[in-house]
This record gives structure tokens, C-alpha cells and sequence, in this order.
């Protein structure tokens, strides 16, 4: 089977921007360049027939930048009021931004402990469902003013293949700095190569994520394989491609061979109840 050629007539997809991706490296402030070109790309491909759920960080760091901060906040009560001042001010750029291309976007900010709960749960679906039916793009994002521990969904990495699973998208990809898995350090091995696809996360796939010299970019890999494992036990595909590009989001689309596969499987149905319950 061509797992890539497949990736073509995917319709409900869950697009996972990092930090890193639409804030510059050297001051923390917004990207509105690579905001811009990110916002018209998803534009595009929701004309092309497809959903579109996007799910974005840069909250804290927004925040931090327009309260003046000199530091980037340490203590939980500090990331929330940078968050309840940063969230508010990034959907604003993303709803003039979208606006542009006459999209309508909405804002959805989860909790774990929302999510704990039946109804609850089957509310957040109905949402995103009603949304979606009327060509909205929902952004989502992370309730980091009321979260009570220091992150419960632990990374937007998690959050967006929850958010996949909630949805039943078909595909995830998830915009990082690093262009895919490697089989070991390319700054170490020039050798190294990158994986194009992978079937299923194994323990030895987990492993690789918990050596620090077997990947580029450890930080957060585990993250990664953790979401790839929630994804794929959902039904839906996952990629990580490098967000540096944003056209690899075309390409990803394209069944062009960019990022590392992560190939959708039922060998251990992701039981939504039990992880938000640990």
C-alpha cells in the first residue's frame, strides 16, 4: 500500500503549530510573516473541500512580550496571567488574518478536567462538529489561565492527537523545528536517515525518543511519539515535518515523501476515558 498516495484524499485534518514556528527565534514577538503565509495556506486547502482544526501555542509567549517581562515566566500563576493577556491578543492576529481570505475562525480553549466528563466530552464534539458544518476553522489552544497543574494535557503535541481522536480526523501533522525521526543523530552520524514511515510505536520506536543521542531535536520528541501513539490508536495518520517550511504542509497533502509518516493502526484502541483520567 502507497501510505503517501493515501495522504491526498484525506478530509478531516488537524494541523499542530509550535512556538517555534510563528514567533522569531532571537526576540520571542510575533512571526506575522510566516503567521500570514501559515493562515493562507490553511485557507487553501479548506477550499479545497477539507476541515480544518489547527491547534496553536504561543499564548505564555505572546503575553510575556506585550507585559514587558524580562524574563519568560518560571512560577504557574505568572505563565497564567501571560497566557489570559497572550491568548486574547494571538486570536485576535489570527482572526484578521483569516478574515483576509473571508474565513471565519473560532476560539476553543480546553482543559483535561473538561474533558473528564461525559457530557462534557460529548458537548466539546458537538462543537467542533456544528463548527466544521459551518465552515468555521476552529483554533484551539490550551486553557493555561485555569489549568491547575503546571500543564495537564503536557504539550500541544498531546492536545492536538486528542483533539484528532475527538473529531475522528484523518489526519494530523504537527509543524516542529526538526524535519522528521531520525535513526540517529545527524549532527553526530552524516550518515543518519531520516524514517520515512512508521507502522507502529513500538517500545523500541519509544526507546529511540529516550536517548537523546538517537534523535535531532530530543526535546519534546517523546511528546511527539506520544501523540503519534494516541493518533494512529484513533484511526488517523500523523506527520512531523519541519515548520520552518510551511509549504510542507502542501506537500504533506501532495503524497510527497516530507517529514516522517506515522501510519494509523487499531492495535491498541486509544481508550479516551482512561488517559484523561490518569
Amino acid at each position: 500500500m502507497d501510505y503517501r498516495e493515501a495522504l491526498k484524499n484525506k478530509k478531516k485534518i488537524v494541523v499542530k503549530v509550535g512556538s517555534s514556528t510563528i514567533v522569531h527565534e532571537e526576540t520571542g514577538r510575533v512571526n506575522y510573516d510566516k503567521l500570514e503565509h501559515l493562515v493562507r495556506i490553511l485557507c487553501d486547502i479548506k477550499n479545497q473541500g477539507r476541515d480544518v482544526i489547527l491547534v496553536s501555542s504561543g499564548a505564555i509567549g505572546v503575553g510575556f512580550n506585550a507585559l514587558g517581562l524580562s524574563k519568560r515566566p518560571k512560577t504557574l500563576s505568572l505563565k497564567q496571567a501571560c497566557a489570559a493577556v497572550g491568548q486574547g491578543q494571538l486570536m485576535m492576529i489570527y482572526q484578521k488574518i483569516f478574515s483576509e481570505y473571508h474565513q471565519t475562525t473560532a476560539q476553543v480553549l480546553l482543559t483535561k478536567r473538561v474533558l473528564t466528563n461525559d457530557k462534557r466530552r460529548q458537548n466539546v464534539i458537538n462543537t467542533f462538529n456544528e463548527l466544521m458544518q459551518l465552515d468555521v476553522i476552529p483554533v484551539v489552544n490550551e486553557n493555561d489561565t485555569i489549568s491547575t497543574h503546571e500543564i495537564e494535557f503536557g504539550d500541544n503535541d498531546t492536545l492536538s492527537a486528542v483533539v484528532a481522536s475527538l473529531v475522528e480526523a484523518d489526519l494530523l501533522i504537527l509543524l516542529s523545528d526538526i524535519d522528521g525521526v531520525y535513526e540517529d543523530d545527524p549532527h553526530n552520524n552524516p550518515d543518519a536517515k531520516m524514517l520515512d514511515t512508521i507502522k507502529n510505536v513500538t517500545d523500541d520506536i519509544m526507546n529511540m525518543a529516550k536517548d537523546s543521542q538517537s534523535l535531532v531535536g530530543t526535546g519534546g520528541m517523546i511528546t511527539k511519539f506520544h501523540a503519534a501513539d494516541i493518533a494512529n490508536s484513533s484511526g488517523c495518520d500523523m506527520v512531523i515535518t519541519n515548520g520552518a517550511d510551511l509549504n510542507n504542509l502542501q506537500k504533506v497533502l501532495r503524497g510527497e515523501n516530507v517529514g516522517t509518516l506515522f501510519v494509523k493502526n487499531k492495535i491498541n484502541d486509544f481508550d479516551m476515558k482512561e488517559y484523561l483520567n490518569d
